[in-house]
């Protein structure tokens, strides 16, 4: 997939201008159920979305940009606000990925309406294809409501990271019969709602694999099963951007190494005064 770069020269950064295409759709992600496996990553800023782009299905503008992003403890402290600049500015980089933007937490769950509200909103000022939400047959009036007026949701069920205080930590679910019934419960729910896809994450294997087998909407796993439909990591996770990631990330790179090494070589340069050369300074003319 061929990209075009105009160079700005007020700026010097090159803004890429994508080779013509039609962006993916929300009912073409549903087709590949059961298909070609669906690639997700998340994304939080124009330049990461421009190098995501080519690569993904999906862009989802996670409310993980609290931890990754604002340095928060959790997901709780992320507001509409940081969620509609980073999912505009994640829409203004892509052309090709489908854009999802979770809802943040309290923006949804007081009722139907409130979620409309917030959900129109993100659609509205972002460009977005779709918004995320968390939980499971809780959820499903609300699902439902949103996918009635136009708003496509994906959901997300087994560990729910803005639950983290009720479930009591960031562990495995879905370990007693109990609660292997319940997120089953909870994907028919939503899948019957009219969620167009589903995030499964932290669940143990065998149950993402009934989940993807029993539902009729693409299924994303993260810490789940290879056998879900799609799969979808937090970019700085895979790139090794973190000393700590969740068992179930798999480094693909060791960015946070190359990252202080470069900066390592630029502060020894411009200690020893090497660094700026002539290549890299104006003469006067002559």
């Amino acid at each position: 997939m061929s990209t075009t770069f105009q160079l700005d020269t007020a700026t010097s950064r090159a803004t890429p201008t994508p080779a013509p295409m039609k962006r993916l759709t929300v009912p073409a992600i549903q087709r590949r159920k059961g298909g070609e496996p669906l690639v997700m990553l998340t994304a939080y800023t124009a330049r990461m979305a421009q190098l995501l782009d080519s690569h993904c299905d999906l862009l989802l503008v996670g409310d993980s940009l609290g931890q990754v992003i604002y340095g928060l403890p959790s997901t709780l402290a992320v507001t509409l606000d940081m969620m509609c600049a980073h999912g505009a500015a994640v829409v203004r980089g892509s052309y090709h990925s489908v854009v999802v933007i979770d809802m943040p937490f309290g923006s949804y769950e007081a009722s139907p309406e409130a979620a409309f509200a917030a959900a129109s909103r993100i659609m509205a000022e972002t460009g977005a294809a779709a918004v995320k939400l968390e939980g499971g047959e809780a959820m499903a009036p609300t699902i439902a409501f949103l996918t009635a007026r136009g708003i496509p949701v994906m959901a997300h069920i087994g560990l729910t990271p803005q639950a983290v205080n009720v479930l009591g930590g960031y562990g495995a679910r879905g370990r007693t019969n109990a609660e292997h019934a319940k997120i089953i419960g909870d994907a028919r729910a939503v899948a019957e709602a009219g969620a167009f896809a589903m995030v499964v994450e932290g669940v143990l294997e065998p149950l993402a694999r009934t989940i993807t087998a029993e539902v009729s909407c693409p299924v994303i796993g993260i810490g789940a099963s290879a056998d879900c439909d799609g799969q979808v990591l937090v970019t700085e996770d895979m790139l090794g951007l973190f000393d700590r990631t969740a068992r179930f990330v798999k480094r693909y790179d060791d960015m946070a190494g190359r990252i202080s090494a470069a900066v390592g070589d630029y502060a020894a340069e411009v200690r020893a005064r090497t660094f700026p050369t002539s290549e890299q300074t104006y003469a006067a003319k002559e």
